[in-house]
């Protein structure tokens, strides 16, 4: 199996364990690349395996009867998904479906499990995390049913923009938006030539790319400033430190400087 480097602490809940409880975790964990479509979690299927994304951004879709569907939150390197399972058997909410194509650290729920049986510190982190990504929800529900378009969009780029690590250049189609946002296409095309002609944005065909985030952020609504904080109270941006490790699989040392530590292992082709 063919071995990558790969900083899976660039997933900021897993750089905010300690060292000793990410120790846990390491000799479990693999990475693995999803590309734009894939479904990680079916919604009412029970959760197999928790991803915490490095890169990417991952939709937790609410599925209706009718096959309707409309995105209750978004999950990016600041979270992960399935980490609710970490405290007992879980049947997933939602649909969680990659947006934007992702490197992930993956764990088996049962191994992730246990790591939470044995760390308060773990335990504490995941229900802090669910408060997060609850709120995430409610506040989504609210924005959906209170604000104009123009302001959710502005929302969710920059919200994109923050949750796969300052990425510009945003891989999304114009229907795969208005799915996320519960609009019509039509009216989604309206409002991104909008935006472009502001100089927000540059829209191509399948491609969105982020010119101005900081006008972004001020046409967005408050939504935006409000899970931000609620996120951030669960894993705040910490200092880089200098950490020696030893890998399971290699026994090499390595010495990294930029994320807390660093982590060898095997790449995993996803299905």
């Amino acid at each position: 199996m063919k071995e990558l480097r790969a900083n899976a602490l660039e997933n900021r809940l897993l750089a905010a364990l300690e060292p000793s409880d990410y120790a846990l975790l390491m000799p479990q964990l693999r990475t693995a690349y999803f590309s734009q479509g894939a479904v990680l979690q079916e919604q009412g299927a029970p959760v197999a395996h928790v991803y915490f994304p490095m890169n990417g951004l991952v939709s937790l879709v609410s599925i209706m009867e009718d096959g309707r569907a409309v995105e209750s939150a978004v999950v990016g390197r600041e979270g992960a998904v399935g980490a609710f399972a970490g405290l007992g058997p879980w049947n997933a909410f939602t649909r969680a479906t990659v947006q934007i194509p992702a490197t992930v650290a993956v764990i088996p729920t049962s191994h992730f499990h246990a790591a939470v049986n044995r760390s308060e510190r773990i335990r504490d982190l995941i229900l802090r995390y669910k408060e997060a990504l609850l709120g995430q929800v409610q506040q989504t529900a609210a924005c959906n049913a209170l604000h104009p378009l123009e302001a959710r969009l502005a929302r969710w780029l920059v919200q994109a923009f923050d949750r796969t690590g300052d990425a510009r250049d945003l891989p999304l189609t114009q229907e795969s938006i208005a799915q996320m946002l519960g609009a019509r296409r039509t009216t989604v095309t309206f409002i991104a030539r909008r935006l472009q002609d502001a100089g927000l944005i540059s829209y191509r065909r399948g491609r969105i790319i982020i010119l101005d985030k900081v006008g972004l952020e001020h046409l967005a609504c408050e939504c935006y400033r409000t899970i931000r904080r609620q996120t951030e109270r669960v894993v705040p941006p910490g200092p880089a430190h200098l950490v020696e490790f030893r890998t399971a699989e290699r026994g090499d040392r390595h010495f990294q400087a930029k994320m807390p530590y660093g982590l060898v292992v095997p790449d995993v082709k996803a299905d």
